[in-house]
Formats: C-alpha cells, structure tokens, sequence
C-alpha cells in the first residue's frame, strides 16, 4: 500500500467579523483544532485560498473538508466548492443555534453566555464530523465515502523525497517536476495521479496521456495551447515511473 501523508479533516471556518456567528465560527473551529480533535483536523486560511494559496486548494481536492459558516451567505462552502470541490461537510452556525434552542449570540470580540454555548455547540458536532470523515474517505468525484490509498511522495528522479506543496494547514500534497518541452514544471499531486493509474492498470497509450492531462488540469494550471506538449510529457514520464516500479 502506498504512503500518503496522514489525512487530516480541513476546517476552512467563516472569516466575518461584522456578525457575532462569525465569531462563533472562529471560535469553534479553534477550539476542535486546538483541543477536541487536534491530531485529526488542520485549519485551512480562507483569506489565503481565496487568494489562490496552491497548497490548501490541493489539499481540499484531496481530502475531506468541513465548511464552517455564520450566516446564509455560506462563504466559506461556496469558497470552497468553487476553487476546489464540495465540502464533505457544511455548518451554518445559525442553524446550530436553531437545532439547539440557544439564544441569540452577542458580542463580535467578546461573546456573550449565549454566544459560548454555540461556541460548544458547533464544536461537539464538528468534531462527530471529523470523526464520521476519518472513518471512510471522501471521494470527490462522486461524493461517496471511500477509503483512500496511502502514498509516498516522489521526486522526478522516481525517488522518495518529501517534496510537497505546503500550505498554511501544515499540511501537504505530494509534487513532482516534469520537463516540458525543455522547461522544468513542477506539478502539485502528479505523484498520487501516477499511484492512481498504476493501480488501476492504465496501459502505457496515447490515451492515458490524455487521460493524464485531464486529470493533472484539475489541480494545475496550464497555458494556452500547450496541451499536446503535456500530454507527450506525461505519458513519458508515466512510462518511466511505471518502468521503475516493474524493476522493484
């Protein structure tokens, strides 16, 4: 089996700070990351994915995400969805204030009684979620729980290496460099696609190329009019990895 980093639950919280929810939101995600379930979840920075942060958009395809809101505008699950996929799951602090009968949240800094009760609240059940989303894993293709393969991170050369695209979790995903018509590329999550493929017995064809391509797009950007130069590049480099591992 392969070796991927331990997987974690992504927290991407509301960053408002005009209503006593996003507060609440803050607060609660603090509160699951830094006590109920620390080993088991990292936050990712919405202000920094919204920006394009590489490494937390990455880590959102791949593994489950919990989006946590204050309001009905649900800025950080529409964040989420639009730059990576759907959360696995999604809080709206008001519907947790619903759902438990609390009174209303005071307080932007400084929350009141009520607005610490919902604080409590919504981390008890983001902290079920968590534990609901490490007992299966997140396919995001089909919305399906599934349990995902471990990988070991590679470099160009075929070896281990922890290279990874960091991101403000602390968290990572594999990357691998690629020359492309003479230009060094590095690639978030090509390591995990090759795993993928090798698993399920791509041949070594033209169409996997495309097949390669495609699925490299989600997670990286690629000019205009160089689709034909990354497909012939890896598929080459899929025919090399693919090589080395029948000699192992």
């Amino acid at each position: 089996m392969v070796d991927l980093p331990k997987k974690k639950v992504g927290i991407v919280s509301c960053s408002g700070e005009e209503l006593p929810e996003g507060t609440v939101a803050r607060l609660a995600a603090l509160k699951v990351l830094e006590h109920l379930r620390p080993a088991d979840s990292v936050t990712i920075c919405l202000p920094l994915f919204l920006a394009g942060g590489e490494g937390d958009r990455a880590f959102a395809k791949f593994f489950p995400t919990i989006a946590v809101d204050g309001c009905e505008l649900r800025c950080a699950a529409r964040a989420t969805e639009r730059y990576s996929s759907k959360p696995a799951a999604s809080i709206m602090i008001r519907d947790v204030i619903t759902e438990n009968s609390l009174a209303q949240p005071e307080g932007r800094r400084r929350l009141n009684t009520a607005g610490l009760r919902a604080v409590e609240a919504t981390a008890e059940k983001m902290a079920i979620l968590v534990d609901e989303l490490l007992g299966k894993g997140w396919n995001r293709h089909n919305g399906s729980f599934v349990n995902l393969p471990m990988l070991t991170p590679l470099t160009e050369n075929g070896d281990e290496d922890g290279k990874e695209a960091a991101c403000s979790c602390g968290s990572g995903i594999p990357v691998q460099k690629v020359q492309i018509d003479g230009q060094e590329v590095t690639l978030i999550a090509l390591p995990l696609i090759f795993e993928q493929f090798k698993m399920e017995g791509k041949p070594l064809s033209k169409e996997t190329g495309r097949e390669l391509f495609e699925a490299v797009k989600i997670y990286n950007p690629v000019p205009d009019g160089d689709d034909e130069r990354y497909q012939e590049a890896l598929l080459q480099t899929y025919i090399t990895f693919s090589t080395k591992e029948k000699t192992k």
